[in-house]
């Protein structure tokens, strides 16, 4: 599937978490190649300078703005919506994209586990930080790139959220998957009537730089796997429809796989989980909660 084509996005801006490569980067291609106004927003300057020049050579759009920042530390996402408020003068689309997998327990500079607050409490923070801005902007959309993943779980362990005691790490990543699900039906329910929608998706098993953190041998073995996966931008094809479809229009708390709405997990429909989580995530980041 060509995430090429569909609607325009000419005078719409968006914003792409994660965009300087593997799926994050075609998704901003999509958007781009749609007229859009690109922000990419990544962690090195040189990658992501990078990253803008693809997106002009690929679609010809020469209006992607780079911002930087590291997704792990919530002082640099509080730093980056400054940014986002101060330079564009509206935001029609966010997409979560960005992520990370660890196969081993650690923390970030807040003190959180780095998945948790990487996959989870990145795009909580930065979300609620830009909907004064998205709400002004509206019709606008939040995208959040979720997994099938979310069903290695059964619910979000609350009690030992940062998997001190016994860290496996399918079960993390699957529950900070399980959290972008619950996440977005939370944040569909705040939003409604709004003009700002919400949904979520799985990109399918997809061969990207996901995962290569963890050393040589993860990179190996993520490289010898790539054939058998999905290529990034037939991952990217369900985040750039719903970025963009207007057959989705005011459609909100969606999960969806290949375009079409899925039923996930039981645990992704708990709502009293979802507005637990919600008030936990307010807390870990600071925000208000209830």
């Amino acid at each position: 599937m060509d995430a090429g084509g569909g609607a325009s996005l000419a005078g719409r801006t968006c914003l792409v978490t994660g965009a300087t490569s593997g799926i994050g980067q075609e998704i901003a291609v999509g958007l781009a190649e749609r007229g859009a106004v690109v922000g990419v927003v990544c962690r090195d300057r040189a990658r992501g300078e990078a990253t803008l020049a693809e997106l002009q050579r690929r679609t010809g759009n020469d209006r992607g703005l780079l911002f930087e920042a590291d997704l792990a530390s919530q002082a640099a996402i509080r730093a980056l919506a400054a940014d986002v408020r101060q330079r564009l003068p509206a935001l029609h689309v966010l997409v979560n994209n960005a992520g990370v997998v660890n196969l081993r327990h650690t923390t970030t500079a807040d003190g959180v586990e780095t998945v948790f607050a990487v996959n989870h409490l990145a795009p909580f923070l930065l979300t609620n930080l830009l909907l004064d801005h998205l709400r002004a902007s509206a019709p606008a959309r939040v995208v959040t790139v979720a997994s099938d993943a979310h069903r290695f779980v059964t619910g979000v362990a609350f009690e030992d959220r940062g998997h001190e005691h016994r860290y496996r790490w399918a079960r993390v990543y699957g529950q900070s998957k399980l959290a972008n699900i619950l996440f977005t039906a939370e944040l569909a329910r705040r939003l409604a009537g709004s003009g700002v929608t919400a949904t979520c998706l799985h990109p399918g098993a997809v061969g990207t730089r996901l995962g290569q953190n963890n050393g040589w041998w993860a990179t190996l073995l993520t490289r010898a796997l790539r054939p058998f996966f999905r290529t990034p931008a037939e991952g990217a094809d369900t985040a750039v429809y719903l970025a963009s479809a207007p057959e989705v229009d005011g459609q909100s708390g969606g999960y969806f796989v290949n375009r079409s709405p899925r039923r996930p997990s039981k645990a992704a429909e708990d709502a009293a989980m979802a507005a637990r989580l919600w008030d936990v995530s307010a807390h870990l980041t600071g925000l208000p909660t209830g």
